[in-house]
């Protein structure tokens, strides 16, 4: 069923799976009705009815489309680049359709280089108005998570590279850091042993509090062959604000200290 036929019945914003689709370039509200198809790309209506990426020919001009079935929006992607979903998630041509949940999805369309274009989805769930504006509102603040002073020493000389906004930046190793520590805190009995019990007091700690990123092995796919529990602790720490740059401060002068290359 085309989506205009549908639009021209009208839409009721509070029907439960009432799917409210934009871009840099337009919006749109379409009703849960069985079959109908909402399809957006480079190209021009009625080819699409969303437009994304319309100056990117790397876009395909019909690049995804979103169908009403079994209760629920299901994304497939049509296009020729991969589109991008929330966790690291990628959809191909080949990818079967997934189901939309409740609430927002952003998805990122890749185009030319660097660029990727955003298409802001959401699915109304009960008594629900759909996206309002809230500009007056207070602003919510980013939700932290509590370090006491050694925790977060630790945790700036482990991830310096973090805060300094590196491109793709790895922490420390535990021997380096250790050098670093010792210099700072000469009575503080910094070994690499220590230091990773107190990470990993930390990671567990963390764990059950709806941190973001996985902290702990899942023992079911063995133990990790390298650093990347550390590198989600840092790196969710850093993200939510829990670290921040002015924490580099902790570190004092670095200029005599010990070569910090792992």
């Amino acid at each position: 069923m085309p989506l205009s036929a549908s639009l021209a019945r009208g839409v009721a914003p509070t029907t439960p799976g009432t799917l409210h689709a934009r871009t840099v370039t337009g919006e749109l509200s379409a009703p849960p009705r069985q079959g109908l198809t909402v399809r957006f790309g480079r190209g021009e209506k009625p080819d699409v009815d969303l437009g994304v990426g319309v100056d990117d020919l790397r876009v395909s001009r019909r690049h995804g489309e979103l169908t009403y079935r079994q209760g629920m929006w299901w994304l497939r992607n049509t296009g020729q680049q991969l589109v991008r979903l929330p966790r690291g998630g990628m959809m191909h041509l080949a990818t079967e359709p997934i189901p939309l949940a409740t609430g927002y999805t952003p998805l990122f369309v890749k185009g030319s280089g660097y660029r990727e274009h955003l298409v802001e989805l959401y699915v109304a769930g009960h008594d629900d108005q759909g996206p309002v504006s809230r500009r007056r509102a207070e602003t919510v603040r980013p939700e932290t998570w509590a370090l006491d002073d050694d925790e977060r020493l630790l945790l700036v000389v482990l991830g310096q590279r973090y805060l300094l906004y590196e491109e793709d930046p790895r922490p420390l190793t535990y021997a380096t850091a250790a050098k670093q520590l010792a210099y700072l805190r000469p009575d503080g009995n910094w070994s690499e042993r220590r230091i990773e019990h107190r990470i990993e007091t930390v990671r567990r700690r963390l764990h059950h509090t709806g941190f973001r990123y996985q902290l702990l092995h899942d023992k079911s796919q063995g133990r990790p062959a390298d650093n990347s529990l550390l590198h989600n602790l840092i790196r969710g720490l850093v993200e939510s604000t829990t670290l921040v740059p002015p924490d580099l401060d902790l570190m004092e002068d670095d200029t005599a200290w010990p070569d910090s290359a792992p």
